[in-house]
């Protein structure tokens, strides 16, 4: 297959944003689907971007103390119905086991939403003390919510993800807790994702069911909706009473202990494809990319090409660069699709004439800059060119945030940006679910969060002219 028919497969992001997204997962090979609706297949190259994603966070959990542990599949509908609102969240996407071989379970089983219930049962038998705190623990693992509408990574009945559940004898150090983790989900968009988050408070009605606060990290897609790309929660004693986890505190007093869980889950790689991605397919920040270097050799069969090829490959490889050297015998310029629709941050090419003068062609995915460079210089030119395309790359994307969040100071502006524009409106707001309400049904814009400066930008709701409370950012959301 050409160039040409190759990148032709894959519709404009500007003609239909959804199908572009829809093509990109399946032309670029990161997913497939699989025979039970709403259930993907991860192949190989989207796992990838998931397991750069989790090393990089379980090596900043475990620096700050947690420790990885499994909790069971299956959670017992009586151990389910504990906590109330939690089960009122969650009840409508429960996928429940009623049969086990050929007999009728006694009791139901509930196929794990979130393991809340099971940490927390967990807990209740293992902590007796002071002493025994804090317990700081996490899972890698699935979940199943059965979602009425799927898409890849978005919204799937089953989704991989981390989920971290600790308990604390204190209600300041499991705010702390919270809100460290905010930072580290922050710094993963900074560091690896190239994305910048917006983080805040959710307000009441966007809350996590059972949660006292809940903080979310925020980004802005290409086509201007926002993507709650994750959430940490500080559940204070709601679930220790329900589930009686108590400790013997320092003044011999039995005191409830207070609780937060946090999550991240594979709708970051949805994240990644609509933030950075083009026509072409996926665009990927180097520390992401499961290949950063593309090797693609012209005329191979002339003799030296390959060698030569081969002998860069290894010099990028003792940098710990994560090099591919494509030796098949597709034409170059499919080989060249390709590398685009993988999002691969840099192409090296090198043909006969390269060789003869000892130079190479360097391409940058991302703004597709060519470059003529020396074989001498590409130990000191790749790494660094690396890291410029990934600060670029944060650069660009934050430019893009900056110039779609506007301000709104009556109710007409803000719906009118809304509706031609979108993207984050920033708004007062009094406080009330009614006005809250009132902007979804008017605009299908939701809350995404109360951002942590709170200066003021008006003194009254102007969805209701009563006195303001809370500076929100405002936008229409997957």
């Amino acid at each position: 297959m050409g160039k040409k028919n190759f990148v032709k497969a894959i519709t404009s992001r500007d003609d239909d944003f959804a199908q572009w997204y829809t093509d990109v997962c399946r032309k670029a090979e990161l997913m497939d689907y699989s025979d039970a609706k709403g259930f993907i297949i991860y192949r190989p190259y989207g796992y990838a971007l998931w397991e750069n994603m989790k090393n990089y966070l379980d090596g900043e959990f475990k620096k700050t103390g947690h420790e990885n542990v499994y909790m069971p599949l299956v959670i017992p509908e009586s151990l389910f119905m504990k906590e109330a609102e939690h089960v009122e969240g969650f009840a409508p996407e429960t996928a429940i086991i009623t049969i086990g071989g050929n007999e009728e379970l006694q009791e139901r089983l509930i196929i794990r939403p979130t393991s809340e219930v099971l940490f927390c049962n967990h807990y209740s038998k293992i902590i007796e003390s002071h002493r025994d705190l804090p317990k700081k623990y996490n899972q890698w693992c699935s979940v199943v919510r059965w979602e009425k509408t799927t898409r890849p990574f978005l919204r799937g009945s089953e989704f991989l993800w981390q989920e971290g559940h600790t308990v604390h004898s204190n209600e300041q150090e499991a705010k702390k807790e919270a809100l460290d983790i905010l930072k580290i989900y922050e710094n993963l968009g900074k560091e690896i994702l190239a994305i910048p988050f917006i983080t805040g408070l959710k307000t009441e009605k966007e809350k996590f069911a059972g949660a006292v606060d809940t903080y979310t990290i925020e980004a802005l897609m290409h086509d201007n909706k926002a993507l709650q790309s994750g959430t940490t929660h500080y559940l204070g004693t709601g679930f220790s009473k329900a589930f009686d986890i108590k400790f013997q505190d320092k003044d011999g007093k039995v005191k409830p202990v207070y609780q937060t869980s946090w999550g991240v889950s594979t709708r970051l790689i949805g994240a990644v494809i609509m933030v950075h991605g083009d026509d072409s397919g996926l665009v990927l920040p180097p520390r992401l990319a499961p290949v950063q270097v593309d090797i693609i050799p012209i005329m191979q069969h002339v003799e030296g090409v390959l060698e030569k090829a081969e002998e860069i490959k290894e010099k990028l490889q003792k940098l710990n660069i994560r090099v591919k050297l494509d030796e098949t015998d597709k034409s170059p310029g499919w080989k060249f699709s390709e590398s685009e629709m993988k999002g691969t941050p840099i192409r090296i090419e090198l043909g006969p004439r390269d060789l003869k003068e000892n130079k190479v062609v360097v391409v940058k995915r991302y703004n597709r800059e060519k470059e003529t460079i020396s074989i001498d210089d590409i130990v000191d030119y790749i790494p660094k060119t690396l890291e410029n395309i990934h600060q670029e790359m944060y650069n660009q994307a934050l430019e893009n945030v900056m110039k779609n969040t506007r301000e709104a100071y009556d109710y007409e502006t803000f719906k009118k940006i809304m509706n031609e524009k979108s993207g984050y409106v920033k708004m007062m707001w009094c406080g009330d679910d009614a006005c809250e309400t009132k902007i979804k049904e008017d605009t299908k814009a939701t809350a995404r969060c109360m951002p942590f400066d709170q200066t003021p930008i008006g003194e009254e709701c102007p969805v209701c002219k009563r006195k303001a409370k809370h500076v929100v950012f405002y936008a229409k959301a997957y």
